[in-house]
């Protein structure tokens, strides 16, 4: 992993509890803005604790008791979910600023996994709800996150809705690109945390035909690799293209 990678978490978030999204009402040009003022802040690290996870380390499983919200500080962390018969889905890729920690009845519903190196907030649930009545400003702060979170699972959607795993992929690539470039990280290169796998596993398709698009993708002059973990997008219009036309019709590559 690079060190401008390592470092995701800003400085100005090294002690404190960070959210962050694009604004439910104010214009932002799509770029993501900082939620909190420095004394919501303050009051979320009051009742927070830091822990740290190693790479592909469990943060929780799904069915425990769903005790604490977390909140990332630096690294990615991968949601999943596993089905009765045992196949595996990822539900999201979270990164810093992002909550996790999705329950219902009182038990997570996902399986959370560090894909790198994590650093995290933890919040215990019982504290936060305790915080968040006291406080309507930073309750509407979550709230405008976690509206921010359903646009991000509903693009998921509609990723998964197209039958091309071409377009599946491109649609990915680009969704990465945007959120690099929401986040005012310069770097051309989109860094790629995740195995391929993990992403044939987001995108529900085999690991074959992860490759294969990948493939197809360079051959076609859309992306090119500096490295597995970096790519740099060659020919957006293309790419753009390349999923306008799945939208309306199966690519033979898939």
């Amino acid at each position: 992993m690079s060190d401008r990678r390592v470092n995701m978490d800003r400085s100005i978030g090294d002690r404190r509890p960070s959210i962050s999204a694009i604004p439910y009402r104010e214009a932002s040009g799509g770029k993501i803005s900082y939620l909190l003022s420095e004394p919501e802040r303050i009051a979320l690290a009051r009742i927070a604790t830091t822990v740290r996870f190693a790479r592909g380390a469990p943060i929780y499983q799904q069915g425990d008791a769903a005790q604490n919200v977390y909140n990332i500080s630096s690294g990615v962390v991968r949601t999943s979910r596993t089905a009765a018969d045992g196949s595996r889905s990822i539900v999201a890729f979270l990164f810093p600023d992002d909550l996790f920690g999705l329950a219902v009845e009182g038990t997570y519903v996902n399986n959370a996994t560090a894909v790198t190196a994590v650093t995290a907030w933890r919040l215990p649930v019982a504290a936060l709800e305790a915080v968040l009545r006291r406080d309507p400003t930073l309750e509407w702060h979550i709230l405008v996150k976690l509206c921010h979170e359903l646009r991000e699972a509903q693009l998921h959607a509609l990723i998964l809705a197209r039958h091309s795993a071409l377009t599946r992929l491109a649609m990915f690539v680009l969704m990465l690109a945007r959120s690099q470039e929401a986040r005012n990280e310069s770097d051309a290169d989109i860094y790629l945390p995740m195995t391929r796998s993990d992403i044939g596993a987001y995108l529900g398709l085999t690991l074959a035909a992860i490759s294969r698009s990948f493939r197809t993708m360079q051959g076609r002059g859309l992306v090119r690799f500096s490295d597995r973990r970096h790519l740099r997008i060659v020919d957006g219009a293309g790419l753009q293209g390349l999923v306008n036309l799945g939208a309306t019709t199966s690519d033979p590559e898939a």
